[in-house]
């Protein structure tokens, strides 16, 4: 994977959630609490709007190492100087997405079904976002939920890291975890909590620890 990213706790910023704290003071909070990656996710703003929040989440998150991906949108990701895109199965293809980022980008492609994978172009894309798992979520128009089963198949399938997301909360990261996931990603648990930085912090310690638990038993 390009840069050695890590996707432990991969924390997609919801605007109307964070509304009180703010998206630039949410998303640090977060970092603060634990998280490792952050994705600008915002389906109803503009470019202008888009580009303007990349840049101040790239000018607030890059001293502190964090790389900030921009979702469905390669032409703001570069317009912004993020690190890269995440693209769904109905947005600019990743060959695009690549070709418009350049080879040292990061580009994750969003998965909703195991059969997916079969096409998945895997010398384009450094990681999957496998889901909805648990529910929608923050996505009311998002795929059915494919449950841990369908997790773990996605993950013995692909050739990539696998961030599993939709309905992710601590009473989850147990089950995804042993699905073999590489990360948790979280919306509404942490840009939705009182304390965004105490709700990564608490995923972040439940991620570490059943990695340790999975790393015993393969051991």
């Amino acid at each position: 994977m390009r840069r050695g990213v890590d996707l432990s706790l991969y924390y997609l910023t919801d605007t109307e959630l964070s509304s009180g704290l703010g998206l630039i003071e949410t998303a640090l909070a977060a970092v603060q609490g634990g998280a490792t990656i952050v994705q600008l996710r915002d389906p109803q703003a503009k470019a202008g709007w888009l580009v303007a929040q990349g840049r101040a989440l790239v000018a607030a998150l890059r001293p502190l190492g964090i790389p900030v991906i921009i979702n469905d949108r390669p032409d703001v990701a570069l317009a912004a100087g993020a690190d890269g895109a995440h693209v769904g199965q109905g947005d600019l293809p990743p060959e695009a997405a690549r070709e418009i980022l350049g080879p040292d980008a990061i580009v994750g492609l969003s998965i909703t079904r195991p059969d997916q994978l079969a096409e998945a172009p895997w010398g384009l894309v450094d990681h999957l976002g496998v889901g909805p798992v648990v529910s929608r979520g923050v996505k009311t128009d998002g795929a059915e939920p494919m449950g841990f089963d369908g997790l773990r198949a996605c993950v013995l399938l692909s050739r990539r890291p696998v961030v599993a997301i939709g309905g992710m909360s601590v009473e989850w990261v147990p089950d995804a975890m042993a699905a073999g996931v590489a990360g948790i990603a979280a919306v509404a648990a942490i840009a939705g909590a009182e304390d965004p930085a105490d709700a990564a912090s608490a995923l972040r310690t439940a991620i570490e620890h059943h990695r340790r638990l999975r790393g015993a038993a393969r051991g």
